[in-house]
C-alpha cells in the first residue's frame, strides 16, 4: 500500500505515517517510535523485505553509524552501490552520496566511523539569525516598529529602501519569529506592543483534527442526507440561509423548497442570534403541514447554533453543508439573488414589517419558473398538495 492509504486504514496523518516509517530529523522534538509488539497498526507501514536486504537501517532518516560499516564491508568485498543500496533499504543515490562526501579526502579509503564523525559536524545546527548578526537591519527594523508598520509593510519597505542589498532583506516571517520566538533576543520583547494585535505570544493556529466544535450539538453533514433530497422527487425537504442588512445589523431568513422552489421568509426584526432565529424557525415551519417538514439543508453559520433544538420542536432534521460550499443549496443562492431585487444590499433588512415579507414571498411564488416548466411555485405546491390529499 501507499502511505496515504495505510494512514487512512490506520486513522492518523499522512506525516505521522512517515515519521514512523523513517523517523524524524535529528534536532526536531521526537516521540518513541512504535515497534512491531507496541501497536499492530505498524504492521501496515512495514515495507516488503527483499531477499538480500539487511536490517541494519536506524531510525533516522539520516544513514546510522551500523550502515556506514557495513557500506564499508560491502566495498571492501567490491559489491555494486545499488546492491548496497538494496541490501540497507536505501536510495543508491543516498549511498553514492555518502562514499563520495564522507571518504578519506587524501587515500580516497571509505572508513565508517571517521564518515560518521564528518557526516555529523557537517549536520546543519543552530546559528545567530540575520537579525541579530546585522545592527543596521536591526536599528531599521525596531524604528519601523515604533512606528507601528506591520511586518509585511517593513518586509516590502527594505527592499524598496535597499535595493540591490541583499543582507538588508528579511520576509515579514522572520521578523515575526524575532519578536515571539523565545530565546533569540534580536528583538526588543516590548515592541510587541506595536504590532496590531498587541499579542506577546504568538497565537498558534489549531489544524483542522484539532478544532473546536462549532455548536454544542454534533452536527449531521450534507452526505448523510436521504437519497431522495438529491433527486427532488419527494416534497417537504427545505433549503435555508440569511441576507444581510447593513453593516451586518439586521437580516431576514429565507427558505425554499426544494421540489417546488416554494419560497418562505423568516422575520427577524430584533437580531440574528441564535435563539431568536430558533423561535423565528420554529413559527414559520409550524406553519406547513406535517408531510412538508422532511429535512432543512443550512450552511455552518453560527446562527443555527441551536438545531437540535429546532429539530426537537419542528420533527425536521437539519443538514450542514461544507464549509464554502454554496452550490450544495444552490436553490436557496439562487432564491437569495432574486430576492435582491426587493431588498438590496447595504439597506436596513429589520425596517421590513411581517407583513411586506410573506407579499414579497407571494410575488416569488407567483412567477413562472422555467425549470418548473413555465408552472409557479405556488401553482406546482398546489398540485402536490392536491395529490397528497
Amino acid at each position: 500500500m501507499s502511505n496515504a492509504q495505510a494512514c487512512r486504514i490506520v486513522g492518523v496523518h499522512e506525516r505521522t505515517g512517515r515519521d514512523w516509517r523513517y523517523g524524524r530529523p535529528e534536532g526536531r522534538k521526537k516521540r518513541p517510535r512504535l515497534r512491531a509488539h507496541d501497536a499492530p497498526a505498524v504492521a501496515v507501514f512495514t515495507r516488503k523485505p527483499r531477499k538480500t536486504r539487511v536490517e541494519v537501517r536506524g531510525d533516522s532518516r539520516y544513514l546510522g553509524e551500523d550502515e556506514r560499516i557495513h557500506i564499508a564491508d560491502r566495498l571492501r568485498e567490491k559489491a555494486t552501490v545499488r546492491a548496497i543500496a538494496a541490501e540497507l533499504g536505501r536510495s543508491p543515490s543516498t549511498v553514492s552520496r555518502e562514499i563520495r562526501r564522507n571518504r578519506h579526502p587524501v587515500s580516497g579509503d571509505y572508513r565508517p566511523h571517521a564518515a560518521h564523525r564528518r557526516a555529523r559536524a557537517r549536520r546543519p545546527r543552530a546559528k545567530s539569525g540575520k537579525i541579530a548578526t546585522n545592527l543596521r537591519l536591526r536599528d531599521t527594523i525596531q524604528s519601523w516598529l515604533g512606528l507601528k508598520w506591520s511586518p509585511e509593510q517593513i518586509s516590502r519597505s527594505l527592499r524598496l529602501h535597499f535595493p540591490g542589498q541583499p543582507e538588508m532583506h528579511v520576509s515579514h516571517e522572520t521578523i515575526y519569529q524575532a519578536l515571539y520566538v523565545q530565546g533569540r533576543g534580536e528583538l526588543r520583547r516590548e515592541l510587541t506592543k506595536a504590532l496590531r494585535t498587541g499579542r506577546t505570544l504568538r497565537k498558534p493556529q489549531r489544524r483542522p483534527d484539532q478544532r473546536v466544535p462549532r455548536y454544542p450539538a454534533p452536527m449531521v453533514m450534507i452526505s448523510d442526507r436521504p437519497a431522495e433530497v438529491d433527486d427532488r422527487a419527494v416534497p417537504g425537504h427545505w433549503e435555508g440561509d440569511l441576507i444581510i442588512g447593513k453593516n451586518n445589523g439586521s437580516a431576514i431568513g429565507t427558505l425554499v423548497e426544494r421540489t417546488t422552489r416554494y419560497v418562505m421568509l423568516v422575520h427577524l426584526p430584533h437580531g440574528r442570534d441564535t435563539s431568536t432565529v430558533r423561535d423565528a424557525l420554529v413559527d414559520t415551519v409550524s406553519t406547513l403541514p406535517v408531510h412538508l417538514r422532511r429535512s432543512l439543508t443550512w450552511d455552518q453559520g453560527s446562527e443555527m447554533g441551536l438545531h437540535d433544538q429546532f429539530s426537537m420542536a419542528t420533527g425536521m432534521p437539519v443538514y450542514f453543508c461544507d464549509p464554502s460550499s454554496p452550490w450544495q443549496r444552490g436553490s436557496n443562492e439562487n432564491t437569495n439573488g432574486l430576492l435582491r431585487q426587493y431588498f438590496p444590499k447595504g439597506t436596513n433588512l429589520s425596517q421590513h414589517s411581517r407583513e411586506h415579507l410573506d407579499a414579497v414571498a407571494a410575488e416569488l411564488n407567483g412567477r413562472p419558473r422555467k425549470t418548473l416548466g413555465w408552472e409557479t411555485p405556488a401553482e406546482r405546491l398546489a398540485k402536490l398538495l392536491a395529490t397528497a390529499a
